[in-house]
C-alpha cells in the first residue's frame, strides 16, 4: 500500500492501528548503543517479540543485527535488518536446513542430537548449542526455560564438553521480564561456575534477551561492566538478544469505542480484540495497560470478537465514554505484533509509524483479501 502521511493526532487514520512512535523507540535504542559502546557486547534484535520491519532501517543504527527461532525470521531478519544473522530453533525440518544455513551467519541448534543430524550440512558454517543453566527469572510456568523436563538446551556439563569441537559458541537464554541487576548478576555467576570450562572453549557466548536493561532507574554501568568482564575472563564476544528492552513502551494500539452497555459495570465496545491483536496478554491473564488511567469513571474495555472473555481490562477516565470515543492500549508492541489473528474475521489494525517530526506514516492496511488469503 503506498506510504501516506497524516496529521500528528491520526485521526485520518481508520482505528484500529498500532502507532509505532519513533520518539519513544529512540530512547531505548540509545541505551542499547550505550551499553555496547561500554561493554564490547553486540545486540541482536529478538524477531519472536517484534518483527514489524518497517522500522528495521531505524533500528539497525543502533543495533548489530537478529536473531530468529524459525526458518521464516531468519529470512527475514537476512532480508530487512542489517548486520549479523542469528539463527535459532528448537528443532530444524530436513527440507528447512540448506535455506536456514543460506539466510544466517551464525546456526545455533538446540540439541546435540540436531547438531549431530546436521554436522554434515553444516560444516564450515558458525555453529552454537544451546545451554539450559536450569534456573531462570520467568514468573510463569508456561515461558520458563528451566521447567522441569524442559526441551530448551542441553543441561550437562559433560556432555557439552564432548561437542565443543564441533562448536564455537553457547546460547544461554534464561532471563525473563528481568529487571534485576542483582538477579541476572546472580545467574551469571552461576553460569560461570557451573559451565566456565566449556566457555572457555568457546569465541562467543549469547545470554539470550529477557535483561530489562533499558527500564527507568536500570544500573546500565553496572550491567556494562559485569558483561565486559565476562567476556574479557572467557575471551570470548558477548551477544545479547534483546527483544521488549528494545521496544518496550514504543508502541500504542489505537481503538474505537463503537457501543457502550451497562450489566452491573460500565461497558465499552471497541472495534478491536484482545483475542486477536493483544492475545499475549490473554495467554498470560493480564489486562491492557491505558494511560494515565484516572479519573471518577470506571469502565471495562471490552473487544467486538464473540469470545465471552474478550476483555482489555477495567481502566478509569475523566468522563465517561461514549460511541466514537478513542482509547489507546499502551505497551503494544512486544509479543503482541507478531501474534496478531484473523479470529473471528475481526479486521486486523492497521501499522503506521509516527516519525521523529511528528507526522504519522500509514504502512500496512489490511482488507478481506488478507482474510480470505490467510487459509484456503
Amino acid at each position: 500500500m503506498p506510504q501516506v502521511s497524516v496529521p500528528q493526532k491520526g485521526s485520518a487514520v481508520q482505528t484500529p492501528y498500532y502507532l509505532i512512535d519513533k520518539s519513544r523507540l529512540l530512547p531505548n535504542l540509545e541505551k542499547i548503543d550505550k551499553l555496547r559502546k561500554a561493554s564490547g557486547v553486540k545486540c541482536l534484535l529478538a524477531l519472536k517479540c517484534f518483527a514489524t520491519w518497517s522500522v528495521f532501517d531505524f533500528m539497525a543504527n543502533y543495533m548489530d543485527g537478529s536473531t530468529s527461532s524459525s526458518l521464516y525470521e531468519v529470512r527475514l531478519g537476512h532480508e530487512k535488518f542489517p548486520g549479523e544473522t542469528h539463527a535459532y530453533s528448537v528443532a530444524y525440518a530436513d527440507h528447512e536446513i540448506a535455506q536456514v544455513l543460506a539466510f544466517s551467519d551464525k546456526i545455533i541448534f538446540n540439541s546435540i542430537g540436531q547438531l549431530t543430524k546436521f554436522s554434515q550440512a553444516s560444516q564450515g558454517h558458525v555453529r552454537g548449542l544451546r545451554v539450559n543453566p536450569g534456573v531462570s527469572t520467568s514468573e510463569f510456568d508456561l515461558a520458563d526455560p528451566a521447567r522441569p523436563f524442559s526441551r530448551l538446551g542441553e543441561h550437562d556439563p559433560a556432555v557439552i564438553e564432548a561437542v565443543a569441537d564441533q562448536i564455537s559458541g553457547l546460547m544461554f537464554h534464561n532471563n525473563c521480564e528481568n529487571d534485576s541487576f542483582e538477579r541476572f548478576d546472580e545467574m551469571l555467576t552461576l553460569i560461570e561456575d557451573r559451565f566456565g570450562e566449556v566457555i572457555h572453549k568457546m569465541d562467543w557466548i549469547s545470554l539470550g534477551g529477557g535483561i530489562h536493561f533499558t527500564g527507568d532507574g536500570y544500573p546500565l554501568d553496572r550491567l556494562a561492566e559485569r558483561l565486559k568482564a565476562f567476556g574479557l575472563a572467557f575471551g570470548v564476544q558477548v551477544y545479547l538478544e534483546p527483544g521488549e528492552a528494545a521496544i518496550t513502551g514504543a508502541a500504542t494500539l489505537e481503538v474505537t469505542v463503537l457501543d457502550t452497555m451497562f450489566n452491573g459495570k460500565n461497558l465499552a465496545i471497541v472495534d478491536s480484540s484482545i483475542e486477536a491483536h493483544m492475545l499475549d496478554l490473554l495467554i498470560y491473564r493480564e489486562p491492557a495497560k491505558v494511560a494515565p488511567n484516572k479519573g471518577e469513571h470506571q469502565w471495562m474495555i471490552c473487544g467486538k470478537s464473540c469470545l465471552a472473555g474478550d476483555i482489555f481490562g477495567e481502566f478509569r477516565f475523566d468522563a465517561p465514554l461514549k460511541a466514537g470515543d478513542r482509547v489507546s492500549f499502551q505497551d503494544a508492541a512486544g509479543y503482541t505484533m507478531v501474534k496478531k489473528n484473523w479470529f473471528n474475521g475481526v479486521k486486523m489494525p492497521s501499522i503506521a509509524i509516527r516519525e521523529l517530526d511528528g507526522t504519522i506514516r500509514l504502512v500496512r492496511d489490511f482488507d478481506y483479501e488478507d482474510f480470505a488469503a490467510a487459509l484456503s
